[in-house]
């Protein structure tokens, strides 16, 4: 396993700074959300140059932190048409910038079927459904073209809420550059959340063999609801999570989630010991 950590969880640094830290820490990989850790220069779509590419890539190099992710969490449901262009149009500047910087996989969850990316019953419907497949497929379609990996997140409140209707949207999509960020927390609702177990391992049989790579937090239940945090700091059981990596995916890019400055390395160390623990 290649542990790494959300870069936008880590000390607020100059970039380079931020990247020789992340090192430091002894993180192997970085989920790399732009505009959240850079600030010096743009990022934004007419910014993102070869040139910039080979000069973010050298930086990462340079400090032996592989980009695991390159974040692009925008909604691909968007009923707006000029929204929805712009949203397609970022896409494919990421896909595009992906191929150069040599990253793991671009990452994005899978919507809303509203402007506000807001969740609604409406997201678990079959129209709903409908409309992401139908925006994403030209946006796979590139990201065949720039030969990188495109991996959607199934988060419950989003339109992909379960491995299954993942699963579907692998199968009608059809291509080997659409794959799955498994985040286990992220299938888990105060609705189901005592189902963790059983949740989890189904996620594995169903969406294992189509997992780029896993992202790592925790819940706690605050409030009659489920509240994200650090990994170790709640009541997520990684038990089948650990043994699955350790089995099936050597080498994979995973990465903390939730963290913060202050217990990143404490979640790191409570992580690699699980590993080493699983059997």
């Amino acid at each position: 396993m290649q542990l790494g950590i959300r870069l936008h969880d880590t000390k607020k640094l100059p970039f380079e700074e931020r990247i020789a830290d992340v090192h430091n820490l002894g993180f192997a990989c970085g989920h790399l959300a732009l505009s959240k850790v850079i600030d010096e220069f743009p990022t934004d779509d007419g910014a993102l140059t070869p040139g910039l590419a080979m000069y973010m890539k050298k930086v990462f190099a340079k400090n032996d932190v592989d980009i695991a992710v390159l974040g692009c969490y925008l909604n691909l449901a968007n009923p707006n048409p000029e929204k929805l262009a712009k949203i397609t149009g970022r896409y494919l500047a990421h896909l595009r910038f992906a191929s150069l910087l040599g990253c793991g996989v671009v990452g994005t969850e899978t919507g809303a079927p509203n402007e506000t990316y807001t969740a609604v019953p409406e997201c678990h419907g079959e129209e709903a459904l409908r409309i992401f497949i139908q925006n994403l497929r030209p946006v796979v379609q590139y990201a065949e073209k720039t030969g990188v990996i495109l991996a959607i997140e199934p988060v419950w409140k989003h339109i992909v809420y379960n491995p299954a209707r993942a699963k579907r949207v692998l199968e009608e999509i059809a291509s080997p550059n659409l794959q799955v960020i498994l985040d286990p927390v992220n299938l888990l609702d105060i609705s189901n959340y005592e189902r963790q177990r059983e949740i989890v391992e189904e996620a594995i049989d169903v969406l294992g063999n189509e997992t780029a790579m896993v992202h790592i937090k925790d819940f706690r239940v605050e409030g009659g609801k489920l509240v994200s945090v650090g990994a170790g700091l709640g009541q997520m059981d990684y038990a089948a999570l650990m043994k699955f990596i350790k089995e099936k995916k050597p080498f994979m890019h995973v990465t903390l989630e939730n963290t913060t400055p202050e217990d990143n390395v404490q979640c790191k160390n409570h992580i690699l010991r699980l590993y080493e623990e699983a059997e």
